[in-house]
């Protein structure tokens, strides 16, 4: 039989100050969450939108666009320079991807970099040889197959600077089964190795 523990109003009225410190701190902690998830995003949207203005400026490469400190912060999120310039240039160039949807991607993978690789970048890189052909085909849809294996890669920050997840045939490929490119990625991320789910969501999606 367990014994009841008296406690005097002195040890309650300790108890309940303990507690309440608890409970301060736990908001105080989500809230510097919650702050610094804001700031990340206000501090992407300015830089990419300096760098559009550099890009329209003359500056046509990753090389030297951005700072040892811009790096160091898409780094931090789980990005390159490299990602980020080419979301510019085609940003710039034809109009889209737009400041947003870039963002959108850009969570995708930075939620990805934080819950599934716990802030560690993938040591591995896949190469474009390794990719399905612009040919061939999944559910009778070309692109289909790679689309899918470079959204893996881009969750997994391991495309090669040569590749872009959200190039102008994945667009073109995206636009066609009436999905956005972030939320595919979240689609390919909720499906693992699963094909089958994400087949299921495109023809769903296709046929509305």
């Amino acid at each position: 039989m367990m014994a009841t523990v008296q406690l005097n109003d002195t040890q309650r009225q300790s108890v309940k100050g303990v507690l309440l410190k608890r409970e301060q701190e736990t908001l105080m902690a989500n809230r510097t969450r919650k702050n610094k998830s804001l700031d990340w995003v206000e501090e992407f949207r300015a830089l990419f939108e300096n760098k559009t203005t550099a890009y329209r400026s003359g500056t046509r490469s990753a090389d030297g666009m951005f700072s040892k400190a811009e790096e160091e912060f898409l780094r931090s999120i789980g990005a390159t320079p490299q990602e980020i310039f080419d979301f510019v240039e085609d940003w710039c160039d034809d109009g889209e991807p737009d400041p947003e949807a870039v963002l959108a991607i850009t969570k995708a993978r930075r939620d990805y970099f934080f819950q599934e690789q716990q802030g560690r970048f993938s040591e591995h890189s896949i190469m474009t040889s390794e990719l399905p052909s612009r040919h061939e085909s999944l559910a009778g849809l070309e692109w289909f197959p790679r689309i899918i294996e470079k959204a893996r890669a881009k969750l997994r920050g391991e495309l090669p600077p040569d590749l872009m997840y959200g190039c102008g045939g994945d667009r073109r490929f995206l636009k066609m089964v009436n999905v956005d490119p972030a939320e595919f990625l979240q689609v390919v991320r909720e499906a693992e190795d699963n094909v089958d789910h994400i087949v299921k969501f495109v023809m769903d999606r296709l046929s509305t």
